[in-house]
């Protein structure tokens, strides 16, 4: 069983892919940690990968999918897997179909001043990566590490805006893509709240691990 991710950053992509992986075994896959796992390894393709990243340009649709191909080539997608970040526009869902049948996307709805907030409250270990809200009294320490939380350089106003808005215009057209296959869940809830329609969706799908 394959799925896709859809929502705005700051909807809790990450979290649901965290609870949709215990429960059936499905392999949370960002092409951007991708990228940075091929360079960090050497691989050929992550290399070729590199240069347009050292560029500041997107690295080609074409390059992606081979990496990703390669990806879900290993064993531990043998279930399924879970696309987050991927794909962005019709194109690329266009594209993907040649490589990977998409079984349902889940789609998290947020409002725009909702995911501003979240993001603005984010803070993360510079260590380890963990990920944590001011909106949730977390501390100003990694609970894991010990060592300060920093805010991301690309979590301030203008830059959570242009992201929202790249968003919108970039990935909204796949709600209407994968209308035969797709749930909308409200974010707006606790993360329990979130996930139990959702489970009980791909229960009815593939059935729990």
């Amino acid at each position: 069983m394959n799925i896709i991710l859809l929502g705005a950053q700051g909807s809790g992509k990450g979290t649901l892919a965290k609870r949709i992986k215990a429960d059936f075994g499905l392999v949370p896959i960002s092409t951007g940690d991708l990228f940075r796992q091929s360079i960090a390894n050497g691989q050929p393709l992550g290399l070729e990968a590199k240069k347009y990243m050292d560029r500041g340009e997107l690295v080609p649709l074409d390059l992606t999918l081979k990496i990703l191909t390669e990806r879900i080539k290993l064993g531990d997608c043998a279930k399924g897997v879970i696309l987050d970040g991927f794909p962005r526009s019709i194109e690329q869902a266009e594209a993907l179909k040649k490589v990977l049948k998409i079984d349902s996307v889940i789609c998290l709805e947020l409002s725009k001043e909702q995911c501003m907030e979240r993001m603005l409250a984010r803070r993360i270990c510079p260590k380890c990566g963990a990920t944590y809200s001011t909106l949730l009294g977390d501390g100003d320490t990694c609970t894991k590490c010990g060592v300060s939380l920093v805010r991301r350089d690309d979590d301030n106003p203008d830059a959570i805006k242009t992201r929202l808005e790249v968003y919108e215009k970039m990935t909204t057209p796949l709600i209407n893509f994968y209308s035969d296959r797709l749930l909308k869940v409200s974010a707006d809830v606790s993360p329990e709240e979130v996930y139990k329609p959702v489970k009980d969706f791909l229960s009815k799908l593939g059935g729990k691990k």
